[in-house]
């Protein structure tokens, strides 16, 4: 290091510890840790609430839907969510209000009873899951909690490094799946390239029970563009003679209301009986009261498309309120780079490494909360400590103007002394 950029960089510290220190002063309350819709966005699906009354709760074919059954959903919430999802209604369930739930219960009954194109129980083979990183924190959460082993490979702009996946599944029956959010990725906001697609429906694999777990969480959550295309997964595994591949995961919970929506699950006939009758253990139906609301208050794709871009006009500008901070305190330093997605929930930033976990150490101590360090990657272990997942959807835009001052100084602070001593 020259002289001169030892000077450039203790002067850097200096300016940003100064203003890291005005704002610790300030008693801030700011939370950018989850990715929650606000509550200007949950306002927009009230109607949903008055769209039920009275003995007004028959479906379409005459069933009385408060009562029990229709386990895979109500033929009218099937259908208008197999549009959603790009498939067929017989292909589709649509289940209570969480896909984390769903998405449990899938792996929970994989260890317990497999899959059924494979060998019995996933407990009793050591199973092991491809987990893209930077990912998503609750995937990781089951994982762990089932006991379930997991493979870091990294993210790509095009979707998960495609020869380590290869590598991965070639030989060993014990790699049974691999996490995939594959638009708008959790938390680097990357859409998989039909490539991409293409290549994870036919990659050849020891399992005769791999599976593609599909998260598309945020299948239709734009930032002004209007969704961008994604390749049909369940039509690529077809064509590649791999029909019971992928499990798509999906739901409501950022569109309508986060606790009140409903999830779903679209796979194979073959999948699709198969996880009926392992959860028809646990559950005689779901909320059918709930599916009507939905359908009633979407009425078509068109409906679900126009509420979209009612959430987008709020929450672009909040993306944009990061994007121009970050620019502004860090562009061309070299400090941190970071992603612009054009969609999703989330912002990924990655700065100098090592320096992750103090920065967001220092920005609670002045009062703004910021996802935990290592929570995009396997067991909480950032190998690098580096990436830094931004929250920006709950908070106001005046806030989140504050809380990124807060950030970007502390990021400037800690890897300007990082750099410093060498």
């Amino acid at each position: 290091m020259t002289a001169l950029e030892k000077a450039t960089l203790e002067s850097r510290n200096k300016d940003a510890s100064a203003r890291f220190e005005r704002y610790r002063g300030r008693n801030l309350s700011l939370d950018m840790t989850r990715g929650k819709p606000s509550p200007e966005q949950l306002d927009l699906a009230d109607d949903l609430l008055t769209l039920v009354q009275g003995g007004d709760t028959k479906g379409e074919d005459g069933t009385d839907l408060r009562n029990y059954g229709g386990l895979a959903g109500i033929p009218e919430a099937r259908r208008l969510f197999a549009e959603y999802l790009d498939t067929t209604p017989d292909r589709v369930i649509v289940a209570g209000n969480a896909s984390l739930a769903v998405m449990w219960d899938t792996l929970a009954n994989a260890m317990m009873y497999g899959m059924p194109d494979g060998d019995g129980p996933w407990k009793d083979q050591s199973p092991k899951i491809i987990c893209p990183v930077p990912g998503y924190d609750r995937h990781f959460a089951i994982c762990e909690r089932l006991g379930i082993d997991m493979i870091n490979v990294p993210m790509t702009e095009d979707g998960p490094d495609l020869e380590a996946v290869k590598a991965l599944v070639a030989d060993d029956a014990s790699v049974k799946a691999i996490w995939c959010v594959p638009k708008y990725s959790n938390p680097s906001g990357e859409v998989y390239s039909d490539a991409t697609v293409d290549a994870l429906a036919s990659i050849p694999t020891a399992a005769k029970d791999f599976r593609l777990l599909w998260d598309n969480a945020y299948s239709v959550h734009h930032l002004g563009e209007g969704p961008a295309p994604l390749k049909d997964i369940i039509t690529a595994c077809e064509k590649a003679g791999n029909p019971n591949r992928p499990l798509v995961f999906g739901s409501t919970s950022k569109i309508t209301h986060a606790g009140a929506g409903v999830a779903l699950i679209a796979a194979s006939p073959v999948n699709v009986e198969d996880h009926l009758k392992k959860i028809s253990f646990a559950t005689i139906g779901p909320d059918k009261i709930n599916q009507l609301r939905h359908v009633r208050f979407f009425k078509n794709m068109d409906g679900i498309l126009a509420h979209m871009q009612k959430h987008a006009d709020i929450v672009a500008p909040k993306f944009k309120a990061v994007d121009d901070a970050l620019e502004a305190r860090l562009g061309g330093t070299g400090l941190a780079t970071w992603t612009k997605p054009k969609g999703g929930y989330f912002v990924s930033v990655d700065v100098v490494d090592g320096c992750a976990k103090e920065v967001i150490k220092r920005c609670g101590d002045a009062g703004v909360k910021i996802t935990p360090a290592g929570a995009t990657y396997p067991y909480g272990k950032d190998p690098h400590d580096r990436n830094i997942r931004i929250a920006p959807t709950l908070p106001s835009v005046d806030e989140i103007q504050t809380a990124m001052e807060v950030l970007t100084a502390a990021i400037e602070a800690v890897c300007t002394e990082k750099l410093l001593k060498g």
